[in-house]
């Protein structure tokens, strides 16, 4: 959430430069661990715990020459495949949401990082509480968050227990315009693919009734839910 934006800030708390050996958890199609290797320079290994998108994020290193620097691999951001103290920094990007073992998840990020490394968060929160069971539901029912939101403070604590200090804590209103500045971090020819891949479902009936049980957004919603950075040091 917040787009390209929120992305170079939290690049920036977490002094990402090109002597930096990155670790993003829930890489996705690869767009920002490209993204770091183009305009920092910096090393940087990509996880996810889908295949295909670990197949997409090859061959987006690829179409952007930046394969030497990029690489990707197949894990679980619970259970990360990596040695102790190896990575500088290691970043996730509306993932850690999504986990049920969050407390877990963050101490994976810490275990590999080395000391005076950071971990950078950019994740959904409750920012009022308790939501109404309406808005948990279409949380749930929309963007497939089984597991709880936490607030801000939790998040904190999450960190915090975890053994990290200095702790950042940033957090945002939802802009809906905002959103689009992802469009930025991806070629003509993945807008082309994500058109294309959209209009093809939605000759399907299934997933037609799939967007109109997403629709509209209530009201209240952004009352309730925004996005924060979390940042903190090893």
């Amino acid at each position: 959430m917040g787009g390209l934006k929120t992305t170079r800030e939290l690049i920036e708390l977490c002094h990402i430069n090109k002597d930096k050996y990155v670790l993003d958890v829930g890489c996705g199609v690869g767009a920002t661990p490209c993204y770091l290797a183009k305009r920092y320079g910096c090393r940087v290994v990509g996880v996810d715990i889908s295949e295909r998108m670990i197949d997409r994020s090859n061959e987006r290193a690829k179409r952007e020459g930046v394969e030497n620097r990029v690489k990707f691999r197949l894990a679980d951001a619970q259970n990360l495949p990596f040695e102790d103290a190896l990575f500088d920094v290691v970043i996730g990007e509306s993932v850690t949401t999504f986990l049920e073992d969050k407390q877990r998840a963050v101490s994976e990020y810490v275990r590999v990082i080395k000391p005076g490394g950071y971990v950078g968060l950019n994740e959904e929160t409750w920012i009022k509480t308790p939501p109404p069971t309406e808005l948990v539901e279409y949380a749930t029912r929309t963007w497939d968050i089984k597991a709880e939101i936490p607030t801000s403070d939790r998040w904190e604590e999450l960190l915090e227990g975890s053994g990290l200090r200095d702790i950042v804590v940033r957090t945002y209103k939802i802009n809906v315009l905002g959103e689009f500045s992802q469009i930025r971090r991806y070629s003509f020819k993945d807008l082309l693919r994500m058109l294309y891949r959209t209009l093809s479902l939605y000759r399907s009936s299934a997933f037609r009734r799939y967007m109109k049980e997403r629709l509209p957004t209530p009201k209240n919603l952004f009352e309730y839910l925004r996005y924060g950075i979390y940042v903190g040091r090893k």
